[in-house]
């Protein structure tokens, strides 16, 4: 069986590598010149190489975990206790226990209670479907009260969807207390966050190098055109003046590059993917000569601040691994057609680093060695109220097209434990369409209900 793979992400060589495993003859085409899309890294200009965009391994992501060690790369992976807080009317306060839990300011006593309550709530939440129909507000209204989302849930929300959320499932904010929730235990509540040395560039050439192994073929600075489509059947990918003809053909791009592909395929079905929009992203990264904050996170319920939240990955990345610097991202999540995504990289530096001025007035814009400014277009697939229909199936209604995005993966959160999860899903769907080949044991497809802050 020849699969042929479109894109090169953590999406399309996860299935790759489980596809291979298995004794497909896989090829992947990537357009770009590096493995990885959104999980690649960047090289500063000392040479050290570092994420572009921040990303976290949690103590619960149980498959991540497991195919770490199937690669052989577990004992690259490190953990280290994290700490998290809100810059809340100009202050920092510290939320990383029960005591400055019922410390917190901005609260009240009832109101500190109807939060917790909040969390534990979603915990017990399974039926997520009926979630989907109520608004995030009206969900976390209801439980956690006016004031507090008022003052902490309101603005998050702003600064995630890029001030509109009033389309937004509560299914979006239970995914992330879920999740979340799943990597404190005990009585401490502490928190524990990860990475891979390397990044999760380690991961990716490690299914990479095993694919090749088994016989694949990658494909770098090789676009694809156009997914052949004779008389209903995906038949082959046109690359340059060629067309390579496969068994089974896997798109594992965002619903609009996949749409571009298939301009064959029955318009009504194209015109189905056209209603899936993404958040774009502005990630400014921060390359600093000592630490900012201390928080893996400080959360920001100020909407004069324009980037959504400071993620300083070097609080669980040891500085060693990273070349002794300090990585801090400050990301500007942006609706389509957002102005924001019309300024320049310099107008975005000056904005972002007036606003650090204001917030940290102890900060020294000589502490900066590198800021970096990347972008993305489509992020993360935004899902509306009872919107679960228009999620397109991984068997696209062409025979032998396969589609895998992380639209598909909802209502969990898109991060590399649930793109794996769907990649093993998507390599058994595949395989099963093929008897000569043997489908991937059935226990290890099963997606848990854990639910991520990272792109």
């Amino acid at each position: 069986m020849r699969v042929g793979i479109v894109g090169g992400g953590i999406m399309g060589v996860s299935i790759g590598y489980f596809l291979s495993q298995q004794g497909a003859a896989v090829e992947i085409y990537e357009a770009s010149s590096t493995l990885g899309g959104l999980a690649n890294t960047v090289t500063l200009e000392d040479g050290v190489l570092v994420d572009r965009f921040y990303h976290v391994i949690l103590s619960s992501d149980s498959h991540l975990r497991q195919l770490c060690e199937e690669l052989n790369i577990a004992e690259r992976l490190r953990f280290r206790e994290t700490r998290m807080g809100f810059y809340h009317q100009g202050k920092i306060f510290s939320m990383n226990n029960m005591l400055e839990f019922l410390r917190f300011p901005p609260l009240g006593w009832t109101d500190r209670f109807r939060l917790g309550l909040t969390v534990l709530y979603a915990q017990f939440v399974r039926d997520w479907q009926r979630l989907e129909g109520t608004g995030v507000e009206e969900w976390l209204v209801r439980l956690s009260g006016r004031r507090t989302f008022e003052s902490i849930w309101r603005p998050m929300l702003r600064a995630k969807f890029d001030g509109g959320f009033e389309n937004t499932p509560a299914t979006y904010i239970w995914a992330r207390l879920v999740r979340m929730k799943s990597t404190r235990k005990g009585i401490s509540q502490k928190e524990e966050a990860g990475h891979l040395i390397g990044g999760y560039m380690t991961l990716i050439e490690a299914m990479a190098g095993q694919i090749e192994v088994n016989g694949g073929k990658i494909h770098l600075r090789c676009p694809v055109e156009e997914v052949v489509i004779k008389n209903g059947r995906a038949i082959g990918l046109r690359v340059g003046r060629d067309v390579h003809f496969y068994d089974a053909i896997v798109v594992a791009l965002q619903i609009p590059l996949f749409r571009r592909l298939i301009p064959d395929a029955d318009p009504a079905y194209r015109d189905f993917l056209g209603k899936t929009d993404y958040l774009g992203v502005i990630c400014s990264l921060l390359v600093l000569d000592r630490p900012l904050t201390g928080f893996w996170t400080l959360n920001i319920t100020d909407d004069r601040v324009p980037f959504t939240g400071i993620i300083e990955t070097t609080t669980y990345i040891d500085p060693e691994f990273v070349g002794g610097h300090h990585l801090v991202y400050l990301p500007k999540y942006t609706l389509p057609g957002s102005p924001w995504q019309e300024k320049s990289d310099e107008e975005i530096r000056e904005i972002w680093l007036r606003h650090l001025e204001t917030m940290f007035p102890h900060f020294d814009r000589r502490w900066v060695r590198y800021f970096l400014v990347h972008r993305e277009r489509y992020v993360e697939p935004l899902h509306g109220l009872n919107s679960a229909h228009l999620i397109p199936q991984v068997k696209a209604p062409v025979e032998n097209l396969y589609l895998a995005t992380t639209a598909q993966i909802y209502p969990a959160l898109t991060n590399s434990e649930s793109v794996t999860r769907h990649a093993r899903r998507i390599a058994q769907t595949v395989l099963e369409a093929s008897p000569a080949l043997i489908p991937l044991p059935v226990q290890t497809v099963i997606q848990t209900a854990a639910v991520d802050i990272d792109i």
